[in-house]
């Protein structure tokens, strides 16, 4: 198959329990929950994403023939001077429409560990190293178990009480950025102090000017 993809780029991972690690981002084109386009945007299940994955005209991006293709692509930003700890972040939109266990495969034989960021409509294929789920109110959530589950907080139709079952290691609340993002902050603060199982997840590389 062929892999749109947005952009690919080196940088340290800004949230969740991988926060401050190196890794490449590539974040493919297209989601499912949402076109992209704000003239769809109060019509998407998800109306509060802050990502542009439109194209494959950003930095590093493109359309790749092969999953070898991409996965040299990817290598060729990874610092040289340090091989043993490879990590390639999956990211969209939403990646799932497009890994497969061919990607998968090539990445690994690149020496990589396979992280990915879902909204957990789509099922995960087998060999993913660091799953993290993110569910959307009004998505189909398919995908129960996994690394970490990470929700964007507060989000009307979703009650965190009602994920605490589901099989994953690591469980946090991520403030909703936006205009209310002040209160967002003080709301997941409450709510992870009366509920220990959950943890505060900040969007760092905003806070740092990390891309």
């Amino acid at each position: 198959m062929t892999y749109s993809v947005k952009e690919v780029f080196l940088t340290l991972q800004g949230e969740g329990g991988q926060a401050g690690r190196a890794a490449i981002f590539c974040r493919f084109t297209g989601c499912n929950l949402w076109s992209g386009r704000e003239a769809d945007r109060a019509t998407a299940i998800c109306q509060f994403c802050d990502t542009d994955f439109i194209g494959t005209d950003g930095d590093g991006g493109g359309k790749f023939p092969t999953a070898d293709d991409l996965a040299a692509h990817i290598n060729a930003l990874w610092p040289q001077s340090d091989i043993d700890h490879k990590l390639v972040v999956f990211t969209g939109g939403e990646p799932l429409l497009q890994l497969d266990d061919t990607l998968i495969q090539a990445m690994h034989q690149a020496g990589f560990k396979i992280a990915v960021e879902s909204n957990g409509t789509v099922q995960a294929p087998e060999g993913i190293d660091w799953l993290c789920i993110s569910p959307k109110a009004g998505g189909e959530l398919v995908q129960t178990q996994g690394t970490e589950l990470k929700l964007v907080y507060p989000q009307s139709g979703i009650d965190p009480a009602s994920l605490e079952t589901l099989d994953f290691q690591q469980f946090w609340l991520q403030p909703m950025d936006g205009p209310n993002q002040a209160d967002n902050l003080q709301a997941a603060i409450r709510y992870c102090l009366k509920h220990p199982k959950w943890g505060l997840s900040l969007q760092t590389h905003k806070l740092t000017g990390i891309p």
